[in-house]
Parts: structure tokens; sequence; C-alpha cells
């Protein structure tokens, strides 16, 4: 089997070449400036949301964070994730911004001076119920033990750990 390969054409003819390797598509993070046109978006975001720049009742009277943005490798797309303050009302948290998106992207472009202003879609961001999951997790008591590294339930199979539980000052292994 070939990999990937593409038809050129060279002096002699048409031959099959091997495809460049797409940079972006190699598994490795975002690049320094999708992290700082993100930041930038977010606080912008951040900033029109406390003032209370946007025109609509509904998204002044909410409080929302704006926790994260990230944006596509052409910088075209960048999409916040957003909760409100406490948690209630992410619904209408949601769709007031996704009502506003228009005006909130013409405010953003109007305080940035990008060469191509990106469209802002808004998901919920999900990290403190992420958190929250984990903890939850690892407050179970057979992770727990697993973590500790007592599987059979003592302490006593640990050198480094005397009978009673406590560190063994003379048995540091």
């Amino acid at each position: 089997m070939i990999g990937k390969a593409l038809l050129q054409r060279n002096a002699f003819g048409l031959i099959w070449a091997p495809m460049a390797k797409n940079p972006q598509s190699s598994g490795r993070g975002p690049s320094q400036r999708q992290l700082r046109v993100g930041e930038l978006i977010r606080r912008t975001l951040a900033e029109l949301l406390n003032r209370g720049e946007i025109h609509d009742p509904d998204l002044n009277r909410m409080s929302i964070t704006v926790g994260e943005v990230r944006v596509s490798p052409d910088l075209q797309i960048a999409t916040a994730y957003i909760l409100p303050l406490g948690g209630d009302g992410r619904d209408e948290a949601l769709s007031a911004m996704r009502r506003n998106r228009y005006e909130l992207r013409r405010a953003v472009t109007k305080a940035l001076t990008l060469k191509f202003s990106p469209e802002i879609r808004y998901e919920l961001d999900d990290t403190v119920d992420r958190m929250e999951e984990t903890r939850r997790l690892f407050a179970q008591p057979d992770v727990r033990r697993d973590l500790d590294g007592n599987l059979d339930g003592d302490l006593n199979g640990d050198p480094h750990v005397g009978p009673q539980g406590d560190p063994d000052p003379e048995g540091w292994a």
C-alpha cells in the first residue's frame, strides 16, 4: 500500500510523489499564535460582558465567565467556553450569547487588530463538572487504596511506613 501521494508533473512527465505533511495535523498542541489570539479574544469578551456593552438586557443581567477560547489553526473560528457565575442558568446564558454572536463578534473585531474577524462559537464550559467528577472518583475507597499503594489494606507492606502508619525515620529505603 502506498502512503498519501500526489500526482505531480516533472521534466520527465507525471510521477507519484509523497505529499508534504500538514504541520497542524501531527498531533501537537495549538501554536503560539493560536494561544495568543485565543487569550486576546477571551479577555476582550470578558471585558465586554463585564461592562455590559452588549445591548441585550438578558445578557447584561447575567454574570458570565469566559473560561477559555480555542482558535482554529487558520484563526477563522474561535470557540469560547462560557459559564454563568454560580452555574445556574447555563442554557439561558448560552442562548443569549448565541443570540448576540454578531454583535459580540463586531465588538471583538473593533477592539482587536486582526487580519480576519474570527467566527465566534459558544459552548458551555464543563471544566468544573469534570473536576468534580475527578474528585469524586479519587474519593472512592478502591481508588484511594490503589493510589496509596496498599493493595491488601495494611500499611506494613510499605518500607517507608512504620507499624502505626507513621513515616519510619530509620527505615527509609
